[in-house]
């Protein structure tokens, strides 16, 4: 059985200012995936998922028409780096190097202690256990090294693979939000998942 109290340090010797932790994302290393900042070179790889429409069908960006436009993406994601923002990870086969999906902090709220993160795979590895894989080392990771009570995730009704991922992790489902975002033209319900610094403290 998977226990968070292995991947939760005591105290808080390890946490670190959020703009330093979001300038420079740590290499998180899992069974299968290397979690990485994501790179200039990537740009073939991400487009070749982020150009399929199926991949975003359920999250509100919209399919990539060009690598140019991936490139465009990239750089944006660099430069909030720079900034110390919430950004994502480049999900890289451990065994290929190629980059399958990118997973991360869509906001972060200092004076709440809180945060939501969101990830994105390419269809050719869905169902074989990455995100949750993925997910898992980002919880780990966001509770060791930020001062973060909570940690919220959300999907779209219409795909509940997303949330068995976040309830494999160990969040909490909170209930439906009746359209609470518009979707390429169209209002949607979501889910709402949570997860408490206590309830992996108490794993």
């Amino acid at each position: 059985m998977f226990s968070w109290a292995r991947f939760l340090s005591s105290g808080e010797d390890g946490v670190v200012l959020p703009s330093v932790y979001f300038s420079s994302l740590p290499v998180l290393d899992t069974t299968r995936l290397v979690l990485r900042p994501v790179r200039r070179r990537d740009a073939p790889d991400i487009f070749s998922y982020a150009s399929d429409p199926e991949v975003s069908r359920f999250v509100l960006w919209e399919p990539h028409r060009s690598l140019s436009e991936t490139r465009s993406y990239i750089r944006y994601v660099r430069a909030l780096y720079h900034r110390g923002m919430p950004s994502s990870w480049a999900v890289v086969l451990r065994e290929t190097g190629r980059v399958v999906g990118t997973i991360g902090f869509m906001w972060y709220s200092d004076v709440n202690g809180s945060a939501e993160v969101g990830y994105s795979f390419s269809r050719d590895v869905w169902n074989r256990g990455y995100a949750t894989e993925a997910l898992r080392a980002v919880i780990s990771s966001a509770f060791a090294s930020l001062p973060l009570n909570r940690l919220e995730a959300q999907h779209d009704v219409r795909n509940p693979a997303s949330g068995r991922v976040m309830e494999k992790c160990g969040m909490k489902r909170e209930g439906t939000l009746r359209q609470r975002i518009k979707n390429k033209g169209e209002y949607v319900d979501v889910v709402l998942w949570s997860l408490l610094r206590a309830e992996l403290e108490n794993k």
